[in-house]
């Protein structure tokens, strides 16, 4: 944990009403691991092409992905608020509602190596993929760290995606400046990675909903936590630039839903990030991707079934997961922000984590002190 940064609910900050799982972070969802690779060097001027770099490459694998000696798939939906941006492999979430390999976070220009790297890994893995077997379309998201970052020098290479790849577990996930949100703003603020966990009780069984956000997107003014415009309070500490920048929601749950059931809950989670302060500007992209590790889909389809375990799209039943969902993702922005630290980046550009003692007493001021 960063020297001095807290998470929400270690400052008495509690959103919402659903009780957190364990860790309250997506790894809660059973078999969700989650890798970062950092790429940080230089300091000063920007040279384009040799740095400074601050940037990274984070991964979401779903183990359940992995079995019989195949690539299963697992079945997703996805949701744009905010089109000013770039998910690789969201068509065959459209068309067929499923994603078929480890989800991965990066920079704008870094997609595509991050897509052949994710690619390469699981041939190495599975030989005879792309030949006896459907290629795969990893789903690769993106926002721009270009203010900290010499984002042109496409500095994550394959092999910090390995490494990634390889180093993905469960547990406790890291949070703020770390692997993909090493070089993001939010707000005027540092941010970076945040992740949250709801429980969801529905018909007698008690499910997981995770999320994991990349926050990069808002301007000051509009920061709000628990209603408090504490982006009008906090005036100092503001960056040389504004940069509207974009966000990334991945939602996970153990809940078993079709893809219809998780379409409806990425549009639901989106509204986390209105909650937070976003307005999804003209020059953001927000993306939000869901998928249930419930029922995989087995690519040897001698063995394959339709999955008889699935979630009744009830008012009863979904309305939960929406507010969870909600719940989860608000916190997990504030999360981004709360563990990220003071940086300066590329030609002495600075992006100044939120001071928690400004924060609290703005908190304080209107009425919504720490529990």
């Amino acid at each position: 944990m960063p020297e001095g940064r807290r998470r929400a609910r270690e400052l008495g900050i509690n959103i919402g009403r659903f009780p957190t799982g364990e860790l309250n972070a997506i790894t809660d969802v059973p078999g969700v691991r989650v890798g970062h690779r950092n790429v940080v060097f230089g300091h000063g001027r920007l040279v384009p092409g040799e740095g400074p770099a601050r940037t990274g490459v984070t991964v979401i694998v779903p183990e359940q992905l992995f079995h019989d000696g195949f690539i299963n798939r697992l079945f997703a939906g996805h949701f744009v608020l905010a089109a000013a941006g770039e998910m690789n492999g969201s068509v065959i979430i459209d068309e067929l509602g499923i994603i078929e390999a480890p989800i991965a976070l990066t920079n704008t220009i870094s997609v595509g190596v991050v897509r052949d790297a994710v690619l390469h890994w699981l041939i190495k893995r599975y030989p005879s993929l792309g030949l006896t077997h459907d290629p795969v379309a990893p789903v690769v998201a993106e926002c721009d760290d270009s203010y900290l970052n010499d984002m042109q020098g496409g500095h994550v290479r394959e092999e910090d995606v390995w490494a990634a790849l390889e180093g993905a577990s469960g547990g406790p996930v890291a949070e703020g400046a770390v692997g993909a949100g090493m070089g993001m703003t939010c707000f005027d603020f540092k941010s970076g990675l945040g992740t949250a966990s709801r429980l969801v009780t529905v018909g007698g069984a008690t499910y997981t909903l995770g999320v994991l956000v990349l926050t990069n997107f808002g301007e000051r003014w509009a920061c709000n936590i628990l209603g408090v415009p504490v982006g009008e309070e906090i005036t100092g500490w503001t960056t040389t630039d504004t940069v509207e920048g974009s966000g990334v929601i991945v939602v996970a749950t153990d809940a078993p839903m079709l893809p219809h059931h998780l379409r409806q809950l990425a549009k639901r989670a989106a509204l986390g990030f209105g909650r937070a302060g976003s307005y999804a500007s003209y020059g953001s992209g927000e993306f939000v991707i869901t998928f249930s590790t419930a029922n995989p889909v087995s690519r040897n389809h001698r063995r394959n079934t339709m999955p008889m375990d699935v979630m009744i799209g009830s008012r009863a039943r979904m309305n939960p997961f929406y507010q969870a969902s909600i719940e989860a993702v608000e916190e997990a922005v504030l999360n981004s922000l709360l563990m990220a630290e003071t940086m300066e980046g590329r030609d002495g550009n600075v992006a100044y984590g939120i001071p928690i003692d400004e924060l609290m007493a703005a908190l304080k001021k209107y009425g919504r002190e720490a529990d």
